[in-house]
């Protein structure tokens, strides 16, 4: 009970609520003013600041070099946010194979001419989609993970062109945008070192070369593709024409679909004719909350991302994280157990609001952000099995893209796009030259048992026809009080989107760091189950280490935690923050 009393003790004061859409309350409380250069784990590789790209009318940051060149060219010749981000998605699906497509489906938010945006194109389950299709035995088989049947039906093309529809600038047509992406594919480019260690992957080999339209394109002569060596596509160059020529109609229907098609049957997957036409993009309420004073604006359901971020925010908020010291064994403790209490009403509560009564609304509210810190223990970490009894999962990796874009008026996108694993199912489409997702894993193809991110998730997420499975994107922007765009974020990482997505806007609101030093920092995951901090290499001494683990944590290294290419306002315009540990990436500003 003192533990209890304690915690109550240092909360801040209550929010009170607002009456937009899906809007939950908000303290007043102060940003953290600039700091100096916080003090990185010896050994850490990723020096504060270090990797800055200034520019002074926009900025594009994005997992692939070409990619950020493509956007920025387009702002520079006067196109606005979105238009930068419509090119910049169709040459990811050139340059940046693994996650970038034409064969998936992601989520945007923007804020344009001082509105608020999110536009849901997440892919959907077949109309032959069953709740049990991937159980045999009583237990779960790997055909949500690998083949044909794990594809869910495509909706990056749609999405695109709605974007384009009700929020480019129309002074560049949708055939300028798409362009750059075709020549790429036409002429090919450069293959970076990062992904030609990705193609090297043993788990990469064995899933890519057992599809021959994919090692044709990946593993020519049966041998992955070297760094320096040209990738060229014609087939996805002849694909990207038609989408220019058709729109949406140039994908979803004609010589592209019916590849599609022929591909499912051939594979024994179930995407039909019927799904693909009857595919759309739609235009959410955005999740828009505050966290100390600032406005962010981030992804509803069926991303779990706002609402998820927004929870262990409201519940962070309760504690005066700048006075308890970056990275500090209290800081983090109440970091990590609002994320375990979010993660567990996300796993058990987030669906399609299209299929699910969710109640967003009570997890956004003061009341249940208040609840939660009342069963937080001051020194102490509480075990995932007492606030919700079922399952255990594995951890997941960076199998997403996340770009964010600036425009010379402070308009701003954030776009999430992704295949779910690297390149996805493995199956690239003869004759279109693109591969296919595995989105049908995010589903709970068993409720009560771990997908491949190690989510255990329930009932609202069960697999139905038509029904887009819950995703963790994340696309984020958050605005300074007078409105104006401060930061704008995401990642590709799974289960861990979220919590990076947290560790950004902290590291910039509670503690003051810039853009890109907020990026550069160590980073941690917690999630409800596994019961375990993720942490990356060198990123957790020892002097952090025990006390955390004398409250009851235990911690578990992996490589790096997700990738989060962002922007930030600086004082003279826009910095851009690539992701320094992914090999690729880059921010282009003008």
């Amino acid at each position: 009970m003192f533990r209890r009393i304690l915690v109550l003790a240092i909360a801040l004061a209550a929010c009170t609520p607002t009456t937009e859409p899906l809007v939950a309350p908000a303290p007043s409380s102060s940003v953290a003013a600039p700091s100096a250069a916080p003090k990185f784990p010896p050994g850490w590789p990723y020096a504060p600041g270090a990797g800055t790209v200034a520019g002074a009318n926009g900025m594009v940051s994005t997992d692939a070099e070409l990619g950020s060149k493509v956007g920025s060219d387009v702002l520079a010749a006067g196109g606005n946010a979105v238009d930068a981000a419509i090119a910049t998605a169709f040459a990811l699906a050139v340059v940046h194979p693994a996650a970038g497509n034409l064969g998936g489906g992601g989520f945007m938010v923007a804020r344009m001419d001082g509105k608020s945006y999110a536009l849901d194109f997440r892919e959907a389950a077949p109309g032959a989609a069953t709740p049990d299709m991937y159980i045999a035995n009583g237990k779960t088989t790997k055909a949500s993970r690998t083949g044909h049947l794990a594809s869910g039906v495509p909706g990056s093309v749609a999405g695109l062109w709605e974007a384009h529809q009700k929020l480019g600038s129309k002074s560049k047509t949708w055939a300028d945008l798409i362009a750059p992406a075709i020549k790429l594919a036409e002429d090919g480019f450069i293959v970076s070192p990062g992904l030609a260690e990705v193609l090297k992957e043993d788990f990469m080999v064995d899933r890519m070369r057992t599809n021959a339209a994919s090692a044709a394109i990946y593993y020519p002569g049966g041998v992955p593709l070297a760094a320096g060596a040209r990738l060229k596509n014609p087939d996805l160059a002849v694909t990207l024409r038609r989408i220019a020529d058709k729109g949406p109609a140039g994908f979803y229907e004609g010589p592209t679909a019916e590849m599609i098609v022929a591909e499912m049957k051939r594979g024994g997957g179930i995407i039909s004719a019927d799904d693909l036409k009857a595919y759309k993009a739609k235009w959410r309420d955005p999740i828009e909350f505050t966290y100390r004073g600032q406005k962010i604006v981030s992804m509803p359901p069926p991303s779990s991302g706002g609402v998820t971020l927004a929870m262990i925010c409201h519940i962070v908020e309760g504690f005066d994280l700048g006075k308890l010291g970056w990275h500090s064994p209290n800081e983090l403790h109440f970091v990590f157990e609002s994320m375990r209490r979010a993660y567990v009403a996300r796993n058990q509560k987030l669906g399609d609001p299209d299929f699910v009564k969710m109640p967003i609304d009570e997890l956004m509210s003061d009341a249940w952000a208040k609840a939660q810190r009342a069963t937080i223990e001051a020194d102490k970490a509480t075990p995932t099995t007492k606030l919700r009894p079922e399952g255990e999962g594995a951890g997941g990796g960076p199998h997403t893209t996340h770009f964010s874009v600036v425009d010379a008026k402070g308009n701003a996108v954030g776009l999430t796009t992704t295949l779910n694993w690297w390149y996805g199912n493995g199956v690239t489409i003869p004759g279109a030259g693109f591969l296919m997702n595995n989105e049908m894993d995010d589903f709970a193809a068993k409720p009560g048992t771990a997908n491949s991110y190690g989510l255990v998730q329930g009932e609202p997420n069960a697999i139905a026809p038509g029904k887009r499975m819950l995703s963790s994107m994340t696309p984020t922007i958050v605005m300074g009080a007078d409105g104006a765009v401060k930061l704008v974020a995401g990642a590709a990482g799974g289960s861990t989107i979220t919590t990076t997505v947290f560790h950004i806007l902290s590291n910039v609101v509670d503690f003051g760091f810039d853009v890109v030093t907020a990026l550069n920092a160590p980073r941690f995951h917690m999630q409800d189950f596994p019961d375990v901090v993720a942490y990356e290499e060198k990123g957790l001494e020892d002097d952090l280490r025990k006390p955390l683990e004398a409250m009851g944590y235990t911690f578990k290294q992996r490589g790096h935690i997700a990738d989060a290419p962002a922007i930030g306002r600086g004082p003279s315009g826009w910095i851009g923050a690539r992701e320094p540990r992914r090999s690729g990436g880059g921010a282009a500003g003008w």
